[in-house]
């Protein structure tokens, strides 16, 4: 069984559903140890959960209604990228990334809008008039990709500056993939789970596989009852006493659940501790 569904999956690429430093450096999501020094600094900010996604005071809005846009113009300005954004939905915020002491574009941006609706149009569906779509579409003679807001919606993010990321120049060595633009590569070989655990490595995340045609929908709202959204809540406050589940262990439970419904039970061994943060916190507390 496990050889079809392999043959099955030998044509198709795959996407991980959690940020792993390690993972991101492989080709096809299977390396379990660091292959750059880049790499390996993203892989000790992880463990020691040395980055905040949520501590950045610049960051406003609504994760669930942004979109990343990247590789633009260094010429393109506020006013033009929201005229461009405009095409897709009502544009709440806009903010364009800029160096801080020359005050130059960075290339890239983040579009907040009205509704997850209309950021939703803007990441994956063409517009049937014109045929337009805002991936890949051209701003200032520049071709743009488009993102969902990874830095708080995908889980164990790392930026690029701290070693992380996605995309990245062959020549520099730090080659990084798991987006949209740059999909794994199907594994020709499974993860080796045990010897993993022998050797106490922790493994990178699993992946959902697709064609090479389709790309994951971005994260959904879970409910629009949440009771503390994760960018209000302090960062160590911890969930009141009775109250059942966090935001993220309910965002967790319900993708874990609609997972096994579409694919059956996980084949990860149940015992096998994969959350190498978790558990490096706590081998350091009680070391102290």
């Amino acid at each position: 069984m496990e050889s079809s569904s392999r043959s099955e999956n030998v044509n198709k690429v795959f996407y991980a559903e959690g940020y792993h430093p390690i993972q991101a450096g492989s080709i096809d999501g299977t390396d379990v140890l660091p292959h750059d020094n880049a790499v390996y600094r993203a892989l000790i900010c992880s463990s020691a959960g040395l980055y905040d996604p949520f501590g950045d005071p610049k960051v406003i809005g609504d994760p669930y209604r942004t979109l990343f846009v990247g590789h633009l113009s260094h010429y393109t300005t506020e006013d033009t990228l929201r005229k461009a954004m405009k095409r897709y939905g009502r544009v709440k915020n806009l903010r364009l990334v800029r160096h801080i002491v020359t005050g130059a574009s960075r290339g890239y941006a983040f579009i907040e809008f009205e509704s997850d609706q209309d950021m939703r149009r803007a990441y994956e569906v063409l517009i049937s008039s014109n045929n337009l779509e805002a991936h890949h579409s051209i701003i200032d003679d520049s071709e743009v990709i488009v993102d969902y807001y990874r830095q708080q919606l995908m889980p164990g993010w790392i930026p690029r500056r701290l070693g992380g990321g996605l995309g990245g120049k062959k020549e520099s060595g730090q080659l990084r993939f798991g987006g949209r633009e740059r999909p794994f590569r199907a594994p020709l070989r499974p993860i080796p789970y045990d010897d993993l655990k022998r050797l106490g490595i922790p493994p990178p995340p699993e992946g959902r596989y697709f064609s090479r045609f389709e790309i994951p929908s971005p994260p959904r709202r879970e409910s629009t009852d949440v009771d503390i959204h994760p960018r209000e809540r302090k960062r160590g406050q911890k969930d009141e006493p009775g109250r059942k589940n966090s935001f993220r262990e309910r965002e967790d439970t319900s993708k874990r659940g609609r997972r096994e419904e579409k694919e059956g039970p996980s084949t990860r061994r149940p015992d096998y501790p994969h959350d190498h943060r978790q558990q490096h916190h706590k081998r350091h507390h009680h070391k102290g």
